[in-house]
């Protein structure tokens, strides 16, 4: 009889909360079906933001409706919404879990897909942290010559913001930089939507997707692949090396 296994995308997360729980980050969790708020207002994306155009949204035929979430900041949010109310003052963590896209699917897009967002708060964070944060993650995963370099991006719910590069060159083929997700250090104004004072507590906060990585890292050539049920793609990997 043939023993069943776990799917890729699990034993992936698994490792990557390893890594994020050796750096002191705890995992978080939050509802799939969010509400306007915190899926796009208190990021500081409000009704008429062009921000919103970026991402293409599912909404239900509630009153008022609610989205399946777009991205796991949501739950970002609402850990920092929690810490004001508990008069906490530092905390960090990431969130690895599906997210949903109105978009038509291809090679690199899916309407569904597992994201890992984290963030990291306290009264001394800088930028700096967020860039050893990165290097030490990616050289964990990929390897210890892995190379992460920061571009400018722009992204509402942070200020300065930047897009997290990593150097990936396959055997036999030219190498090249990589976009691997967004990140920054955390809006002002998206501190006070959860009621915490940006004068005495900042962080980062980062979002990349998770299919991304293990395609980098194994070279599968199409996201569908994850999503497809097709037990042969899960028998692919073994679970000791992925």
């Amino acid at each position: 009889m043939s023993l069943g296994r776990l799917h890729p995308i699990t034993v992936a997360t698994r490792e990557i909360a390893s890594i994020f729980g050796n750096m002191g980050f705890s995992i978080v969790n939050g509802p799939e079906l969010e509400d306007d708020w915190h899926n796009f207002t208190a990021l500081n994306v409000p009704a008429d933001h062009p921000a919103r155009d970026m991402q293409d949204t599912f909404w239900t035929k509630e009153n008022p409706p609610r989205v399946p979430r777009t991205h796991t900041t949501s739950v970002s949010i609402r850990c920092l919404e929690e810490m004001a109310r508990t008069g906490q003052t530092s905390m960090r963590a990431i969130s690895p879990a599906k997210v949903f896209r109105n978009e038509a699917t291809d090679m690199t897009h899916e309407a569904q897909f597992y994201q890992l967002d984290g963030f990291a708060v306290g009264p001394d964070i800088t930028l700096a942290h967020l860039k050893g944060t990165f290097d030490r993650f990616y050289r964990e995963y990929f390897g210890p010559d892995a190379k992460v370099r920061f571009r400018p991006s722009y992204f509402p719910f942070t200020e300065p913001s930047v897009e997290v590069d990593m150097w990936f060159q396959p055997e036999g083929k030219e190498g090249r930089w990589l976009e691997m997700c967004g990140a920054g250090m955390l809006h002002p104004q998206v501190l006070r939507n959860a009621g915490l004072d940006p004068e005495k507590i900042q962080g980062f906060a980062f979002g990349g997707g998770i299919e991304r990585l293990l395609m980098v890292k194994y070279g599968i050539p199409d996201v569908r692949l994850f999503h497809s049920g097709d037990m042969r793609f899960v028998h692919g990997f073994e679970e000791t090396t992925i």
